[in-house]
Formats: structure tokens, C-alpha cells, sequence
């Protein structure tokens, strides 16, 4: 009910009040003069009626009015009483509201009530609502993307991919990589792999051997240095084939024993230790690591904005079908639908008990914080109406009151 609404009722229910006062004024008025000019039995009574009347009418006219204002604005002690006590009301009313709704006794039925799983279900079951949910969250994640700051965006992503990165076990996993190599035997694949490009490239340098002997002993190139670079070079591809082709060669061997100890000192060998922390201390840092983000970032951002765009596209699948789902899940699983109640039972139950002290000090300093007059001109709004049948009321019982004790007064001088 809108304010005006509320003034224009308490005016109506004011000139009521009044005008039965003035309405008892005047029979009274008419009773004394026509008593006096010819008197008759029954006048007396209604005499009496109205001269009470207008006692109680006045008594409960006083009552209302102290409770707002001074009476005639006379400064009468104990009147204006919600303007000058302004702010006992603020500190009673908050501490009334505190124990006596904000309590466990009071609270916990209407808790226990409490089922927001089947209103949120019952919601989300309307194809219409399940849009309107898809529609603003679409919005709400396209305004967040776009209030985002990139350069901040950036700086948290650089410093939570430094401490990630830096947070890596390298060690461990060059370990385990080598471990796993050795398990599977990938180490002498591997070797077997190289071989052949080994002995392409030994057969392709022959010349190259033949300098390089030139070169540092020439005087031995001069004597035999064909013959020499033959048979080195014959020699290495000899070599090169024993490894190939004897799976238990002493190279395969030494190879294993030394990626062996490789895996082990990775763990435990302090000059390791040093070495990736020096690795990462020069290769994990903000300045590295910036261009890599700031490109990620941007793709990202795109992305996003894109398929936010986009009513195909499979964020928005992926969003209608978790909505969908969400909304069968609330329907039909009673006992998600029981877990998510009693969660949120108990947080309500627990964040309003925690917070009684909270809504008592927030009543009182609202209450307080009110201009004396205008707390009365709330008051005299939301209940002057009915105050108003207090007057009426006090109108007609003190006429009966008043004509009661004429009666008896009559009947006990008879």
C-alpha cells in the first residue's frame, strides 16, 4: 500500500473519530438546553450517554495524540512520547526483535521448512526459465569478460604460471622419464636408430678424414694417407655395425649403467639440485613467460567472447545442457535435493543466530538515526488508522459507562 493511500485512510478514520466527538457535543448540547426548557425523562439518559461520550472521546483523543505530538502542541510532561523517546524505542525494539524472533526456538520450524530445491526446481522445470537462466549467464559472464582488465588479467596469469612452473618437480620427472625409458628399452632403440645415420655419415666424410689426417700429420698422409683414412674409416663402420647387431655390447651396457646413475643422482645429487634451480631461475621469469601469456590471454578472450556470441556454438551447448541437467537432477534426486537442503538449512540456521547481535544494532541505530518527527509521522502511518478505533471505541464505551452509572445512580436515590 503506497503511502498517499495509507495518509488518505488515516485522514478518513481522524474525521470519523472527530466527527463522533463533535456529533456526542452536540446532543449533548441540544440535551442541556432542551432540559431546561422542557424537560422530559428520557433526556437524561442521553444526556448522560453523551456527556461520557465525550469524556472518553477527549481521554482516548489525549492517549493517541501524546503518543505523536503534544496535545494543542502544549508541552505536557510524558506526551510526544515517540519523538522524545526515540532512541529507547530503537534499542527495545532491536533487543524485542532479537529475542524474540531471532532466537533457535522461533527460527528452527521455519528452517526446517525451508525448501528452496523445489522452488529452484519447480523454476527451472519451464523451458522459459531455463532460457531466462542461460540468457543471464551469458550476459553476466560477457560483461565480466569485458570489464576485465587485460594488464591485471596478465600480471595474475604470469605470477600463477611462474609459481606453478616453479613449483614443478623437474627433477623428478627427468627421473621418471629416464626410468620409463629404461623399462621399455627405448634407450637402445633409440641407438639403434642413430647407427645407421652414424655410419651414412662416417661413408660421407671420408674426404673429411683424409684432410683432417692431411692436415695434422702430413707427413703420414704423404707415406700411406688413403690406405690410413680406409681403415679408420672401415674401422668405425665396423664398430658402429658390432653395436648394432650385439644387443648385449659393452656400448649398450655403459650406455645403461650411465642413464642408471643419471636417474638416480637426479633425485638426490645437490650439483643436479643447483643446476634446475639455476635453470629455472633464469628460464621461469615474468619477463619469459609475458610474451607467452599475453598471447594465450588474448586467444582466450576471443575465444570466449565468440562463442558467447555465437547461439551455435559449444559453449552454449555445453551451458543448455548443464542447465537441463541441473534442472532434472533437482527433480529427481531426492537425494541431492536432501543434501543441498540441509546445507543450506544449516547455513541459514548458523548465519542468522551468528548475526541476532548484528540485526539488533542495525535496527537500533536505524531507529536512532530517524529525525524524532519523522519516526512519528512513520508510526502515526502504519497504525494511526487503527489507533483511530481507539478513539471511537473509547466514544461509545464511555457513553455506555456514563449512562450505566446514570442508571444505577437513579436507581439507588429511588
Amino acid at each position: 500500500m503506497s503511502d498517499e493511500l495509507k495518509k488518505t485512510q488515516l485522514r478518513k478514520h481522524k474525521m470519523i473519530a472527530t466527527g463522533l466527538f463533535l456529533l456526542m457535543a452536540v446532543i449533548y448540547g441540544l440535551m442541556v438546553y432542551s432540559e431546561h426548557h422542557f424537560p422530559q425523562n428520557w433526556m437524561g439518559y442521553v444526556k448522560a450517554f453523551s456527556e461520557a461520550a465525550m469524556v472518553g472521546a477527549l481521554a482516548d483523543w489525549f492517549a493517541v495524540t501524546a503518543l505523536f505530538r503534544h496535545p494543542l502542541g502544549l508541552p505536557i510532561p510524558h506526551t510526544n512520547l515517540i519523538e522524545r523517546k526515540k532512541n529507547d524505542l530503537g534499542e527495545n525494539l532491536g533487543k524485542f526483535v532479537k529475542d524474540n524472533f531471532l532466537n533457535p526456538t522461533n527460527i528452527r520450524p521455519y528452517i526446517e521448512k525451508l525448501d528452496v530445491v523445489k522452488i529452484v526446481a519447480n523454476w527451472l522445470s519451464k523451458q522459459g526459465n531455463q532460457e531466462v537462466l542461460e540468457e543471464e549467464t551469458v550476459h553476466l559472464l560477457q560483461k565480466i569478460i569485458a570489464d576485465l582488465d587485460d594488464e591485471d588479467v596478465e600480471k595474475f596469469l604470469i605470477k600463477k604460471g611462474e609459481e606453478l612452473l616453479k613449483s614443478i618437480d623437474y627433477q623428478k620427472i627427468a627421473s621418471s622419464g629416464i626410468t620409463y625409458a629404461l623399462e621399455r628399452n627405448e634407450h637402445n632403440r633409440l641407438l639403434d636408430m642413430v647407427l645407421p645415420e652414424i655410419k651414412a655419415y662416417v661413408v660421407g666424410s671420408r674426404n673429411m678424414i683424409r684432410e683432417k689426417i692431411s692436415e695434422n700429420r702430413p707427413f703420414i698422409a704423404f707415406l700411406a694417407g688413403k690406405k690410413i683414412s680406409k681403415e679408420l674409416t672401415e674401422g668405425i663402420l665396423a664398430f658402429v655395425e658390432e653395436i648394432r647387431l650385439d644387443p648385449e655390447h659393452f656400448v649398450r651396457i655403459k650406455l645403461t649403467e650411465a642413464l642408471e646413475k643419471l636417474e638416480a643422482d637426479l633425485l638426490v645429487s645437490e650439483n643436479w639440485n643447483r643446476k634446475f634451480d639455476a635453470l629455472k631461475a633464469e628460464i621461469l621469469t615474468s619477463e619469459n613467460l609475458k610474451p607467452y601469456v599475453q598471447d594465450a590471454w588474448k586467444a582466450i578472450k576471443i575465444t570466449l567472447q565468440e562463442n558467447l556470441e555465437d547461439s551455435d556454438s559449444l559453449l552454449k551447448e555445453y551451458l543448455q545442457k548443464n542447465i537441463q541437467k541441473l534442472s532434472h537432477n533437482l527433480m529427481n534426486d531426492e537425494a541431492l535435493g536432501h543434501k543441498i537442503n540441509n546445507w543450506i538449512r544449516h547455513f541459514a540456521y548458523r548465519m542468522i543466530l551468528k548475526n541476532r547481535d548484528e540485526v539488533e544494532a542495525l535496527i537500533s541505530t536505524t531507529v536512532s538515526g530517524w529525525e524524532g518527527k519523522e519516526l512519528s509521522n512513520k508510526l502515526e502511518l502504519e497504525v494511526g488508522k487503527d489507533l483511530q478505533f481507539i478513539r471511537i471505541n473509547g466514544t461509545l464505551v464511555g457513553g455506555l459507562v456514563g449512562l450505566l452509572i446514570y442508571i444505577i445512580t437513579h436507581l439507588v436515590i429511588q
